[in-house]
């Protein structure tokens, strides 16, 4: 892929305006403009937000969660014509270096199969936390290289590999969207490239500060099994998550919204089955990563 065309996607709830403010000065300030950006108001008309000429703002008149306002975004960019690379950004976050889409298409016109790139997060101090880290052995945040997972904080993806995967799971409202993507990605044959060199700037904050946190993240985790493991890893899998989620579990409103979230997704459907291939499985384990992790 030759001098990719960026195009930029961020999806908003309007209840952030100082920190999205920042976040598009910030794009704005690239030393690669974007061939396009486009601003997603989820449940809000963004009436109140002033953006560059370049900016498309996208009101919805509902909330689609994380995943169903960014496919609005995607779907426009990659019907477009006139972009080949999408970085999607969080509302809060920031980009304190002006080179990051300059990075992001020499990454990708180096290497065709190339799928997706996370950033590193970092908060406001530097610091990035284990967990901001998309591996198992996260000592070292600076360590770069295939990874079997990204954060959806900051990214890129590529625009063929997403006509090849399909977009976000937007049925998952919140939280593990960016596995059930990152999986299909790797078992069409991308590669997945943590960069920790591109930084996106990021407060501090819990998961578990949305309200839904704990009801999702079981039953997006069954759904993502039921989705995309091969059948003998499905029990193998949600055995992990019940043993690591009730040992870090620490309120019992917690522990209940936790069980009624994991039997939602054992009873509603999931949407369409595509479990993974064998060869995958193994991609992933000499990645570092197995699929039951």
């Amino acid at each position: 892929m030759s001098s990719p065309r960026i195009g930029v996607v961020i999806v908003t709830m309007g209840n952030r305006p100082k920190e999205l403010a920042a976040l598009l000065a910030s794009v704005e300030r690239q030393d690669v403009p974007a061939a396009r950006v486009v601003l997603v108001g989820n449940a809000t008309p963004l009436t109140d937000v002033d953006v560059a000429p370049g900016v498309t703002k996208v009101p919805l008149p509902e909330n689609l969660g994380c995943p169903g306002g960014r496919n609005v975004g995607l779907a426009m960019l990659r019907d477009s014509g006139d972009v080949d690379v999408v970085v999607e950004l969080d509302d809060d976050g920031l980009l304190i270096h002006t080179d990051v889409f300059r990075t992001v298409r020499k990454l990708f016109a180096a290497d065709p199969r190339l799928g997706i790139v996370g950033f590193r997060v970092a908060d406001e101090h530097g610091h990035t936390e284990r967990r901001w880290v998309p591996r198992l052995r996260a000592d070292d945040p600076m360590r770069g290289g295939p990874v079997t997972a990204f954060l959806g904080g900051g990214h890129a993806f590529s625009l063929p590999m997403l006509r090849e995967t399909g977009l976000w799971p937007a049925e998952f409202f919140f939280t593990h969207e960016e596995s059930d993507l990152a999986w299909r990605a790797l078992d069409a044959g991308w590669t997945i490239l943590y960069e920790p060199g591109l930084v996106l700037q990021h407060p501090r904050t819990s998961p578990a500060r949305h309200a839904v946190y704990y009801r999702n993240t079981a039953r997006n985790r069954v759904w993502l099994a039921r989705r995309r493991l091969p059948v003998p890893l499905v029990p193998v899998y949600l055995g992990v998550w019940i043993l690591l989620a009730m040992a870090r579990m620490r309120s019992l409103g917690g522990l209940t919204a936790w069980w009624g979230g994991f039997a939602e997704g054992v009873r509603k459907p999931c949407g369409p089955r595509r479990a993974m291939r064998w060869r995958t499985v193994w991609r992933m384990t000499r990645l570092g990563r197995p699929p039951i992790l």
